[in-house]
């Protein structure tokens, strides 16, 4: 197990270490969106008012803006050879950067959560167990394969894309021989504000990898291709997750009464009975597994992060690592089985809310990255109070600040509406403000910083942070 057991957490992987090709992102990310999750995604924009055709065009149309900018994160790992948040700290301070990762961790826990629920239906029909322990049994097993680390991780992702590949073209044949797909797509009537909230969905959906999507590229090769990562990440993502949304809209309009809250069951039901039952309850909990894997992982390491920056810890036992997991897997264990009666529209709801914290740390991110720092951190510096990164750059803060604030007129969600949603006929644009606003306002105030400007030191093995190894 010692050469399969990931030893490193936030130190910088050494290129003897590293492994693999840009290839590995389109099988992983193919996998991880060939899920219920992105089904019930896909439903959600028949669900609140789209009809199937104008659906399909904007889930497509947001899945390639926000995989864009999933994938231009994910082009960061080979390069640096650090998990996606600790360079955060090269715009928000060693310190600064908790304020983002605090809301990162919300993320992993409500995303582990959500997909506990679907995945522990599935379960406890596989095992007649029921679903609450369903839910507990998947909580679990979740997290021994994310203490495992990289590698399981990638091998279940190939196996996942495989299995649910097969699982979703087989569900596809059954509803086209349920439904006729013309009838589905003739209505053509477009409304703006429905257009866009499936567009939101979509996007929002790419955009939350964005905080640990180089988490699983960063094993690559320091001389990988950033064009060739960006690409496959970016088609492994957009396919996988079309192809489900796709599933789900087309789903949704053909029997929203039998689907919507019913969704595990209204999936087996329509594979029919019978052996393949039981192979669509485990590809289901299969494709969850995999992406609930990545958010324990994805929690686990910005917890470290978050820990390390304050703390200066260089090392992390495995016992250390285990309990950081644990962690993650009761908080999001709890939020399962507290709401998972209220599913569908708090899930809606959580995926907009991400949204407004989540576009303006991907803004300042890929701008400093490409455009101030030119793809060169000091990365000892990334470990280092006192350096030049600082343990606070409020600079950095205030415009992170200011970006979520800028989209709240134009936020619609269950819980909140802005002012400025009803002229725009109740149109959601708060992502592409949330996008816009601090990417500018964050290259005015950075590109004249000579600190953060001035030419880093080309990175070496030895440039390990002072973080957490292990």
């Amino acid at each position: 197990m010692a050469g399969v057991v990931e030893r490193r957490s936030i130190d910088v992987v050494p290129d003897d270490e590293r492994h693999g090709s840009a290839v590995s992102q389109f099988t992983l990310w193919l996998g991880a969106n060939l899920q219920i999750t992105a089904v019930i995604t896909g439903a959600l924009a028949v669900v609140f008012g789209a009809n199937a055709f104008w659906s399909l065009i904007g889930l497509l149309l947001g899945n390639l803006l926000g995989g864009a900018v999933m994938a231009l994160h994910s082009a960061q790992g080979p390069r640096l050879g650090l998990p996606q948040m600790i360079t955060s700290r090269a715009q928000f301070g060693v310190r600064g950067a908790v304020v983002p990762l605090a809301l990162v961790i919300v993320m992993y826990i409500g995303f582990f959560a959500s997909g506990s629920v679907l995945a522990g239906q599935a379960v406890g029909e596989l095992t007649h167990l029921g679903e609450t322990p369903g839910i507990v049994l998947f909580a679990a097993v979740t997290a021994v394969a994310a203490a495992v680390g990289y590698r399981l991780i990638h091998t279940l992702g190939k196996i996942a894309g495989l299995v649910c590949a097969v699982a979703f073209v087989y569900l596809g044949i059954r509803l086209l021989e349920r439904t006729d797909l013309g009838t589905l797509l003739a209505d053509h009537r477009f409304g703006l504000p429905v257009f866009l909230l499936a567009v939101s969905l979509s996007a929002s959906w790419q955009l939350a990898f964005g905080p640990y999507v180089a988490d699983y590229s960063r094993y690559l090769p320091r001389h990988t291709s950033a064009r060739a990562t960006f690409w496959w990440t970016l088609s492994g993502s957009v396919l996988g997750s079309q192809w489900s949304m796709t599933f789900g809209a087309l789903a949704a309009a053909a029997a929203p009464a039998a689907f919507v809250g019913h969704e595990v069951s209204y999936i087996v039901g329509l594979g029919g009975a019978g052996l393949i039952a039981p192979f669509l309850y485990f590809a289901i909990a299969l494709g969850k597994l995999t992406i609930n894997i990545l958010n324990t992982y994805g929690g686990f390491m910005s917890l470290v992060t978050s820990v390390s920056g304050f703390r200066g810890q260089r090392t992390l036992s495995p016992r250390g690592r285990s309990a950081y997991i644990a962690g993650i897997m009761l908080a999001g264990t709890a939020v399962a089985l507290l709401g998972k009666d209220s599913f569908l529209t708090s899930f809606k709801d959580f995926l907009l809310f991400l949204l407004t914290f989540f576009t303006p740390w991907s803004a300042i991110n890929l701008v400093d990255y490409y455009l101030i720092s030119k793809e060169r951190y000091d990365i000892p510096a990334l470990s280092d109070p006192a350096g030049r990164y600082g343990a606070w750059n409020v600079r950095a803060l205030t415009v992170y600040v200011l970006g979520v604030l800028a989209q709240l007129p134009f936020l619609a969600t269950h819980f909140y509406t802005g002012p400025l949603v009803a002229p725009l006929g109740g149109a959601d644009i708060s992502w592409l403000v949330g996008l816009a606003v601090p990417a500018v306002l964050y290259w005015v105030t950075a590109r004249r910083d000579t600190a953060r400007t001035a030419e880093p030191a080309a990175p070496h093995e030895d440039q390990t942070p002072a973080g957490l190894g292990g």
